[in-house]
């Protein structure tokens, strides 16, 4: 997610119970990295109800806080993390319910929501892998500023995907450590072109995608674990068509790229133009102030983690430059919604 703290507390207001719209609180809101390009074991923003925190809370009451990536079940033995034998930052949705790694956290209620500007997956051709940034659609209003911090965000529509997360308690001692994964589907029949796809999120995400809850309504059932039992809840937890996407650079490949580049729309072939569209006007708008408005990250910030992907563009294109390219031509969009 690259929102600043601020907004991201903005985009994620709701209304309670009694319709009051309410900003969740910020638990550990100074460990908060704002970042283009995340991957297993970075850290990221989550909301979950806030009695997971405070036992004589409202279930409805929604909280903000930076959970690491990749679930470390709370029975979990061992002192390092690191040495699980098994990956778990995504989680099927049809063995959830019956692998021990989440069976556990899940009938305890502990649900949370990813927050994302999107995420990114990558199809399979003869020359290599291609990625795609998956988004929610977004209005025309996406960028829209000077609002006031109680007014209704107008902004970026984050991805807003089904988690569980679990609290790991070091046994020799020490602090706690909150971890999620991203509950994943079968893919969509929008995105099912996509051959070889693999989330962001590790290994064996084969024809699969996040599931993504579509509204407050389906936010507020996923959250409220008091008011909403598993079984019920889990009945959220399925495709939806409502995304769009993009192609991307290869400079997202690896996770030591963080910069606006990630998500900036490309061409499909040499000889191929493309012309602006209004999904497209949007996102270079949106990058624009979010490079603005932005701190520039250092490279002590950066993640130093690499993926099996690594290739990176010309670094004498600025991401302006990219977007301009891109946005200058006249054909028909080389890549847009697909239809079944």
């Amino acid at each position: 997610c690259s929102l600043g703290a601020d907004n991201l507390r903005r985009a994620c207001a709701y209304r309670d119970r009694r319709g009051r719209r309410r900003q969740p609180e910020w638990i550990r809101a100074e460990r908060y990295r704002p970042s283009y390009n995340k991957g297993p074991q970075s850290s990221g923003p989550v909301l979950l109800s806030r009695r997971h925190l405070q036992q004589d809370a409202d279930s409805s009451e929604r909280v903000l806080m930076d959970m690491r990536w990749g679930l470390v079940p709370s029975w979990f033995k061992k002192d390092d993390p690191s040495k699980m034998q098994f990956n778990t930052s995504n989680c099927r949705s049809d063995t959830m319910l019956k692998k021990s790694s989440y069976k556990g956290a899940l009938l305890k209620g502990k649900r949370c929501v990813v927050l994302a500007d999107g995420f990114y997956e990558w199809q399979q051709y003869s020359g290599g892998k291609q990625p795609y940034f998956i988004y929610f659609p977004q209005s025309k209003d996406a960028m829209a500023e000077g609002k006031e911090a109680d007014e209704e965000w107008r902004g970026w529509r984050l991805l807003t995907m089904a988690g569980i997360f679990d609290c790991w308690e070091p046994p020799s001692g020490g602090e706690t450590l909150y971890t999620y994964t991203i509950i994943t589907v079968d893919a969509s029949k929008d995105v099912s072109f996509i051959h070889h796809r693999q989330v962001r999120a590790g290994k064996g995400a084969a024809g699969r995608m996040p599931a993504i809850l579509d509204g407050d309504e389906a936010i507020r059932k996923w959250l409220d674990f008091a008011e909403v039992p598993t079984q019920e809840a889990v009945k959220l937890i399925q495709p939806t068509e409502n995304i769009v996407f993009h192609p991307v650079s290869t400079f997202v490949n690896s996770v030591r790229n963080n910069a606006p580049e990630c998500l900036a729309p490309i061409e499909l072939g040499a000889k191929k133009e493309v012309k602006a569209t209004p999904s497209s006007k949007v996102m270079l708008g949106w990058l624009k102030n979010s490079q603005e408005g932005s701190p520039q990250k250092k490279e002590n910030d950066l993640p130093r983690w690499t993926s099996q992907f690594i290739h990176s563009p010309s670094p004498k294109k600025s991401s302006a430059d990219i977007l301009q390219q891109w946005l200058g031509k006249e054909e028909e969009p080389a890549a847009k919604k697909h239809k079944a």
